[in-house]
């Protein structure tokens, strides 16, 4: 990550809100090339919005926002964005090269045929991802682990600036988990592209991460990891206690609200301890 190089993503004062409901407001965020940003919050608390205004189908309300030092718009290529993970019918009729070609030319209308370089930018997004055998699979036939492999090489299909995911562990076992986070930070460490990964379970990824985007009650806290996975942090954010402890080497937050905002006094979400002691189960290391 180069933090004298321009932002791969830019927000001065972005806020969004629908009619008197804010979801978030007065964000000022500079993703630096490579840098990996972790967002999480509460159901409901905008962290796929926020999502949604960088690829351009949703307005702020506020503030300005650029992705690579332009307004966003839909279609960019400097964008690329894997969506929560759901299951595909086995009679789908796609292979898994034609998923990922739909990341080139999806925006645009009809299907006319591809040129040999987008084909050779199929292929090498498949072997990026490890997706190569199967490239010619029925999506719908491959695995979890398997599909989302292939949806981030259709993020990837055009070599974006920055890498948006929406959930991108969501239903994976650890081993699949593992991989995919390995797969998101090798591409941000070798071609500088800036991450934001929206999730509600740090653990897999905690040594990856360079900062945290915590959102909830309106409200939002920016940081690194030992910075806003704190009580003083969290309890600032919800308006009520909320305890941050250390049991056997992890975090265990407690008494945070739920997604309606009503308390949940015996709700827990555990995370990697922010010290990463010997044996936690984090994502692989740097």
């Amino acid at each position: 990550m180069s933090g004298s190089a321009a932002p791969v993503l830019a927000a001065r004062g972005a806020a969004l809100a629908f009619g008197d409901r804010v979801l978030w407001s007065g964000l000022d965020l500079d993703l630096a090339p490579g840098e990996f940003l972790a967002v999480l919050g509460p159901n409901g608390a905008g962290k796929s919005t926020l999502l949604k205004a960088v690829l351009g189908q949703q307005p702020l309300s506020a503030g300005d926002l650029l992705v690579d030092g332009r307004p966003p718009g839909r279609g960019s290529r400097s964008v690329g964005y894997v969506p929560q993970q759901k299951s595909m019918d086995a009679a789908t009729p796609l292979r898994a090269r034609d998923l990922v070609g739909l990341g080139l030319d999806g925006h645009r209308w009809g299907m006319g045929r591809r040129s040999a370089a987008d084909r050779r930018r199929i292929d090498e997004a498949l072997h990026a991802v490890g997706a190569a055998d199967y490239a010619d699979a029925p999506i719908g036939l491959l695995s979890g682990g398997e599909q989302q492999r292939v949806r981030i090489a259709q993020a990837l299909a055009t070599d974006p600036r920055v890498l948006l995911c929406d959930e991108p562990l969501l239903s994976l076992d650890l081993r699949h988990q593992r991989a995919v986070s390995e797969m998101i930070d090798r591409r941000r460490r070798e071609h500088g592209t800036g991450v934001v990964f929206v999730t509600h379970e740090i653990n897999p990824v905690l040594d990856l991460v360079d900062r945290v985007l915590y959102i909830a009650n309106g409200q939002h806290r920016l940081g690194t990891p030992a910075e806003v996975m704190t009580s003083e942090t969290l309890s600032a954010l919800y308006g009520t206690p909320v305890d941050v402890v250390t049991v056997h080497g992890r975090i265990v937050v407690v008494g945070t609200p739920d997604h309606a905002g009503g308390p949940c006094e015996h709700h827990e979400q555990p995370v990697d301890d922010v010290r990463r002691p010997v044996g936690s189960v984090a994502g692989a290391g740097r």
